[in-house]
């Protein structure tokens, strides 16, 4: 059975979040094991005093399956909340291992500040949007003729 990637991400859920454990429950809606894992990486990370090496430990500690772990750590990275660390990085001195990063802040502000842009017509032509209109148009009408094949990679 494949597992819902979503995030719930309504304006109103967002305003009222007040700790991490809302915070997995809205990227891991339908999956309380993933939420768990996700909380434990969050709490762990946060309190760590330096770089943690390995995520492994966790699976013990919080009795969370090597399977959910996995796929908690790997949803994480991709969003931007967590991400390794490479020893070949000088920034970190030589250390390798897991931290809490920036990038989904940064993602999120850089978000509103496009959407920001976009609503602003003086930054914008009407003829162009409306020919980027078109293309979304034509993009949908080859969708309904051969929709696209899945690859091993959104797997």
């Amino acid at each position: 059975m494949n597992e819902s990637t979503k995030i719930e991400f309504r304006h109103r859920r967002i305003s009222q979040l007040t700790d991490f454990t809302e915070l997995a429950e809205m990227l891991f809606p339908s999956n309380r094991n993933q939420q768990h894992a996700a909380g434990a990486i969050l709490f762990e990370l946060k309190w760590a005093d330096s770089i943690v090496p390995n995520l492994s430990y966790l699976e013990d500690k919080y009795q969370i399956s090597r399977r959910v772990m996995e796929r908690t750590r790997a949803k994480l990275t991709r969003v931007g909340l967590i991400e390794h660390v490479s020893r070949f990085s000088s920034r970190h001195g030589g250390q390798e291992g897991w931290m809490l990063s920036s990038r989904f802040e940064s993602g999120l502000n850089l978000l509103a500040k496009k959407i920001t842009d976009l609503k602003d017509v003086s930054k914008s032509s009407k003829d162009k949007e409306a020919l980027l209109l078109q293309l979304l148009d034509a993009r949908r009408n080859i969708y309904k003729q051969s929709p696209p094949q899945r690859t091993m990679e959104e797997d």
